[in-house]
């Protein structure tokens, strides 16, 4: 019997186990009640709140603009639905960079005030010191390498990430120093798949991917592209199980149309 199927709440150590056993993890974002108890229903291991709600939520271009408050209010909308998945929550952009006090703060206030199991956090060596501090706290941390869209204005493109020899030696060495830290698991981003292999091998806790290559032990897709309702992203790493966005603005076409020829409502669909 698999791990996941023998529990009845998911859990770092489930998770822990999973990576032992070689079985892999299935992780995708959600924003809102409704999706989260779908995708619970259908045996997902993880639900992330995503600060990618400020694109495909909110519209903006990047994830900067996304607040905390804004974040804890889609992250207790999302446990609401999951009764049985591990719920990690992105900590935004601002609330943990500054200094491991005010990463700390962030990370109770969206235990406290959503009720999420875990936090995630991007970068490597320089928020070590906050992984600690948050871990000591009791609250879990992820964290999250190669390409960190909070940095996008850094690193100025959303490219693949650490192809060159150089930059592959210090992920592989942030890597080992946020397991070092205390993190339960890793997000590799937009990486090598040979890259993303030995991170995987080297690491002792789960490495999940997101165009990281097969040999990680998870992977983990935004719900909008997987299900289709994004249409102008396409990159490599994305399989899109549905084509929602054409069939939801067929849908609408079609009630539009009932609507204006008084078809809907008919005398079947009043009181």
């Amino acid at each position: 019997m698999s791990v996941h199927s023998e529990v009845k709440r998911v859990t770092t150590h489930t998770l822990q186990k999973m990576k032992d056993r070689g079985e892999k993890i299935s992780m995708l974002t959600a924003y809102d009640y409704s999706f989260a108890k779908i995708f619970d229903e259908a045996g997902i291991d993880i639900l992330l709140i995503g600060d990618s709600a400020s694109n495909v939520v909110a519209g903006h271009e990047t994830t900067l603009p996304i607040t905390l408050e804004q974040m804890i209010f889609l992250a207790s909308s999302v446990v609401r639905g999951a009764e049985r998945c591990f719920v990690i929550c992105d900590l935004p952009f601002g609330t943990y960079q500054g200094n491991s006090k005010e990463a700390l703060n962030s990370s109770i206030r969206i235990m406290k005030e959503s009720g999420a199991h875990a936090v995630k956090l991007e970068g490597g060596m320089e928020v070590c010191e906050s992984i600690q501090r948050i871990v000591s706290a009791g609250i879990p941390v992820m964290a999250h390498l190669g390409l960190t869209p909070q940095s996008i204005y850094q690193f100025g493109t959303y490219s693949v990430r650490a192809k060159e020899e150089e930059e592959a030696e210090q992920l592989i060495r942030n890597a080992h120093a946020v397991q070092q830290a205390g993190a339960f698991a890793l997000v590799l981003e937009k990486i090598p798949a040979s890259l993303g292999k030995r991170v995987a091998e080297e690491l002792r806790i789960p490495v999940i991917g997101i165009g990281a290559g097969m040999h990680v032990d998870g992977q983990v897709l935004v719900m909008h592209d997987m299900l289709g309702i994004t249409k102008d992203f396409s990159p490599r790493f994305l399989r899109r199980y549905l084509n929602l966005y054409s069939d939801i603005k067929d849908a609408t076409a079609k009630y539009i149309q009932d609507v204006r020829s008084k078809d809907f409502p008919n005398e079947k669909e009043q009181y």
